[in-house]
């Protein structure tokens, strides 16, 4: 699987305030460019803590790219994936509707009655890992469902996440031109944090959408995408 990373942060690296409202870092050019990365998706991962904040759809929002994927024999519109250890999503969250696949990604010490909840509002459960989701086999779950490229749109602790795994290939982030600050403001990549065992990372490319620029990376020791 081939697992890309998207994300927009402040010049300071934060993605949200201290109160993590949403706030709006890119603009029209940048959306376009994500809904592309999207419509190039298999499936489309956030965290639970973004559902619960944000309510997200994770659909494309060009008709035009829906067209193109039902042409080509895909789904118009990427699977939808939620980390969510303990099965928080909410039953009447916008990402359970019919317009896409949904999986969500749980831990076994999900309540077997919330999973059923879950599987009944529309999700297609999926146990990865005992106390919390082990991100790497519910990578290796969604590749034997069929995905064969995965956009992780975060949030910070869900990216992280990723990287701890080992299982990301590329990283695009965009960087708006304000300043955010706050020491408990949300960044690109929270959880624990590596002391050691960085990941590696080569730019790629720069380019200018708005009023910010979106650095690309590949991930990997040899600045080449590695395949999971």
């Amino acid at each position: 699987m081939h697992v890309v990373v998207n994300a927009a942060q402040s010049v300071d690296g934060k993605l949200a305030t201290r109160r993590r409202e949403q706030l709006r870092i890119s603009g029209p050019e940048d959306f376009d460019r994500v809904d592309r990365v999207r419509a190039a998706a298999d499936a489309v991962l956030v965290g639970v803590g973004t559902v619960l904040a944000d309510d997200p759809h994770l659909t494309l929002d060009e008709e035009d790219r829906r067209v193109e994927r039902l042409r080509n024999g895909r789904p118009g519109d990427p699977a939808r994936v939620v980390i969510d250890s303990t099965g928080r999503t909410p039953t009447d969250a916008r990402i359970l509707d019919d317009a896409a696949a949904t999986y969500l990604l749980v831990s076994a010490a999900t309540d077997r009655e919330r999973r059923e909840a879950l599987a009944d509002a529309g999700a297609e459960v999926i146990v990865a890992g005992e106390e919390r989701v082990d991100v790497a086999e519910g990578v290796d779950r969604l590749a034997e469902r069929g995905v064969d490229r995965l956009m992780v749109e975060g949030g910070g602790e869900v990216i992280f996440s990723c990287f701890e795994a080992g299982v990301v290939d590329e990283l695009h982030v965009y960087v708006g031109s304000l300043v955010i600050g706050g020491r408990d403001a949300p960044t690109l990549a929270d959880g624990a944090g590596f002391t050691e065992g960085f990941p590696d990372l080569t730019l790629t490319g720069t380019e200018r959408f708005d009023d910010g620029v979106v650095l690309s990376y590949a991930v990997g020791g040899d600045g080449e995408s590695c395949e999971r």
